[in-house]
């Protein structure tokens, strides 16, 4: 088991979550650990764990929200308490939003994917790689001309496609060769990058969740993605500004300081490439103290961390669909 910050907690092995008086217990192999639950927000389930129905309800009533992987560390649910923050006029608007005004929105997404990617690359061409410059050039001058010239989702979803490829491209120019993207596989993933790739996408993935839980929104409705009965496709809207500042930053960061290595922190089999237990818990503690980063927020004139600005982002897309305010995701550049 592993802690990283004081809200979350990570358990990697496989045991029986319970309950003792007002705190959860897991117990393993190795014995039982006692899991305050004093301003505990998220449990992370990174292996076949076992609890019942007495457990779930506790979770509940502490407001505890449950996300479950299977042994691949693949998603396969989230468990939040019960619905305390539902609103029919919400969702009503929200579906109306979607219904009449859903490409503007998308647009929004996408733009903001492409600014806050550049800004992650701009880091390595300020620092003499100015092989990257093409693609910089293409983000900042020919992206924002053709997002307004775009009629529908398929061709925005086209080029969201586009600005991931080229980014993946260079990855041959940021990272050690044996970490370069060949191309994007992700069920299973098929090497170390892809691997890193997939679990952080899907970290922040269920992080986003239960930012959006905070809110009044629909996690089924969204704008860019197609809506789903089978996941909250709304996450996956809300997650993709944050992914080249949240997941791959920390994915450069890991890799190029060493911190996760080809030799030392995957289990390769024929057809799929993971991270195993060490790997894992380096790359959750890096991505924790990046969700955590506090930075000045600009409009909010205070300090914040990229995961309240994740929650802040949801609260200005409900602002959004029920008075109709404008709405630009999360930018980078306007970090001070």
């Amino acid at each position: 088991m592993s802690k990283s910050a004081p809200t979350t907690r990570y358990i990697r092995t496989p045991g029986t979550l319970g309950r003792e008086d007002n705190s959860l217990t897991f117990r393993n192999e190795k014995g039982i650990t006692h899991i305050p639950i004093n301003g505990l927000k998220e449990l992370y389930l990174l292996n076949e764990i076992s609890l019942n129905s007495k457990v779930f309800t506790f979770l509940s009533m502490a407001n505890i929200t449950v996300h479950f992987f299977d042994y691949y560390g693949q998603f396969r649910g989230t468990f939040y308490p019960k619905e305390a923050r539902v609103s029919g006029k919400v969702m009503l608007l929200q579906a109306k939003a979607c219904l009449e005004n859903r490409l503007p929105i998308a647009v929004a997404f996408v733009g903001a994917i492409a600014a806050n990617i550049h800004e992650v690359l701009y880091h390595y061409f300020k620092h003499g790689n100015k092989e990257i410059k093409p693609y910089l050039d293409w983000l900042k001058k020919d992206v924002p001309d053709l997002l307004p010239k775009i009629k529908n989702v398929p061709t925005l979803l086209s080029l969201e496609g586009e600005i991931w490829r080229r980014f993946y491209e260079t990855f041959q120019l940021i990272l050690p060769e044996d970490f370069v993207m060949n191309r994007r596989v992700k069920r299973p993933p098929d090497n170390p990058i892809n691997a890193l790739v997939s679990f952080g996408n899907t970290i922040l993935y269920t992080k986003t969740i239960s930012q959006i839980y905070h809110t009044h929104l629909d996690q089924t409705i969204s704008f860019l993605h197609e809506p789903s009965d089978r996941r909250f496709s709304l996450s996956l809207d809300l997650s993709e500004a944050f992914k080249p500042l949240i997941v791959f930053r920390t994915i450069f960061e890991v890799v190029n300081n060493r911190r996760i290595q080809v030799s030392k922190h995957f289990d390769k089999k024929y057809n799929y490439c993971l991270l195993n237990e060490p790997g894992r818990d380096v790359f959750i503690t890096a991505m924790e103290e990046r969700l955590q980063q506090v930075f000045e927020h600009g409009t909010m004139k205070r300090k914040i961390s990229y995961l309240t600005a994740i929650k802040y982002d949801a609260y200005k897309l409900k602002k959004h669909v029920v008075e109709g305010t404008s709405f630009t995701p999360f930018l980078e550049k306007d970090r001070r």
